[in-house]
């Protein structure tokens, strides 16, 4: 069964979900797994590919996004859409919960001030389908 991390960062705004989204994903390249970054749209996965590049700093995260070149063999890709071929972690950044979460090994959820209604929202969903639910409450995680 899918295991769920909710991570609860003591941070207001959600670009912190998404540099923390980088620091998840170059802990799951560093252990050897793949990891699937699931933005809301185009434009929030174009700018989580931006942000792979540069952060964290002296770090390069081999990446592509879902249907681009770069995406073939690359340890962590980005979409918006299906994750046909993937398992292992899912970084969950998109409003909604997507329907294939359940292929993934783990789902990590991220939880800012700006998100609390939604990760309630996401934590009651998981809750109430049975799934193993763990909460890592974060404080000076950048340091």
């Amino acid at each position: 069964m899918t295991r769920i991390d909710f991570y609860i960062l003591q941070d207001v705004d959600l670009s912190a979900m998404r540099r923390f989204a980088c620091r998840l994903a170059a802990k799951a390249v560093g252990s050897g797994h793949r990891a699937y970054v699931h933005t809301s749209n185009a434009t929030a996965a174009a700018e989580m590919d931006e942000l792979l590049w540069c952060y964290p700093d002296n770090r390069m995260i081999p990446h592509g996004l879902v249907g681009q070149p770069e995406a073939i063999g690359a340890p962590v890709v980005i979409g918006h859409d299906d994750a046909t071929d993937w398992d292992g972690l899912l970084i969950n950044l998109a409003r909604e919960i997507p329907v294939f979460f359940g292929r993934f090994d783990r789902v990590a959820e991220i939880v800012v001030d700006e998100s609390k209604s939604m990760g309630r929202d996401h934590y009651k969903f998981y809750r109430d389908r049975g799934y193993p639910l763990f909460h890592h409450d974060l404080d000076e995680w950048e340091t």
